[in-house]
């Protein structure tokens, strides 16, 4: 897979990296798969199948963390051979990049590694496409050096998220501008919509979120001209094992991204 048949495609559309945040098992991977492929299918937008083999980053100790990294793996495998779409997920340090990569087609760096030198490295190595979340604590601009270590590590296959900038204890907020900004880098920049609505740090232990705003943030993504959409949706967030607050319900998805493919029909 190149990363060209992601942002040139012949539809004109922003392309879209979406499911579930974790995989909490075979079946409901399967079904929002399956769901989300008919949509992206319909609406003509590339579509990249995400899901996070094992989260490492959790508030507590007793936080669901995963359901085994190879039984996960391969459920993004499957996902891939069934559907017939490329699949996404996070690693956590050098050591997984090969391992992730027998699996799926984009090996993501998660925001708050994005300036590990080695990570960014074996994940280049690999030879997959490398798409590197900005740390919440840096400019747009600041990106720059971490894209620089995947090409000259000998991968130019490299995309760029942006997913919200601390904002005192408890928020984060979008800074537009840095969409172009990092564009400039040559490279696809993504927007991921749904963690830029998390309230991180809340006092429960739990991460807090605002999904009513989903749709505001994805709608100014699009007219800004951002390359790619991220979304994590689940069939009911509120059951969901990890970001429930603020995921979007699978229902919802299709009249968002019919929305969103006007404005950007609008824009060209």
């Amino acid at each position: 897979m190149n990363i060209k048949d992601l942002k040139h495609s012949n539809s004109g559309n922003f392309f879209l990296l979406a499911g579930p945040c974790v995989i909490e098992g075979e079946d409901m991977a399967m079904r929002i798969a399956e769901r989300i492929v008919t949509i992206t299918d319909k609406l003509r937008i590339p579509y990249v199948f995400k899901g996070s083999y094992r989260k490492a980053n959790r508030s507590r100790l007793d936080s669901f963390t995963g359901i085994g990294d190879e039984k996960a793996l391969k459920i993004l495998k499957k996902v891939h051979d069934t559907f017939g779409v490329p699949t996404v997920t996070d690693i956590h340090n050098a050591q997984e990049a090969a391992m992730a990569a027998e699996y799926v087609d984009v090996l993501q760096i998660p925001a708050f590694l994005c300036r590990q030198t080695d990570i960014l490295v074996a994940a280049a190595q690999t030879g997959k496409i490398v798409n590197i979340k900005k740390g919440q604590f840096l400019s747009p601009m600041a990106m720059q050096f971490a894209v620089d270590k995947v090409v000259e590590a000998g991968n130019p296959n490299v995309m760029v998220t942006e997913r919200g900038t601390t904002f005192g204890y408890t928020d984060l907020v979008v800074d537009y501008r840095g969409i172009p900004e990092m564009q400039t880098f040559g490279y696809p920049v993504i927007l991921d919509v749904t963690h830029s609505l998390q309230q991180p740090n809340q006092t429960s232990g739990v991460t807090g979120g605002m999904p009513q705003l989903i749709e505001t943030v994805a709608k100014a993504g699009v007219a800004v001209g951002v390359d790619g959409l991220f979304i994590e949706t689940h069939e009911d967030p509120t059951i969901a094992k990890s970001d429930g607050a603020n995921m979007l319900k699978l229902d919802l998805l299709e009249g968002l991204l019919t929305k969103l493919v006007r404005i950007r029909e609008a824009i060209n």
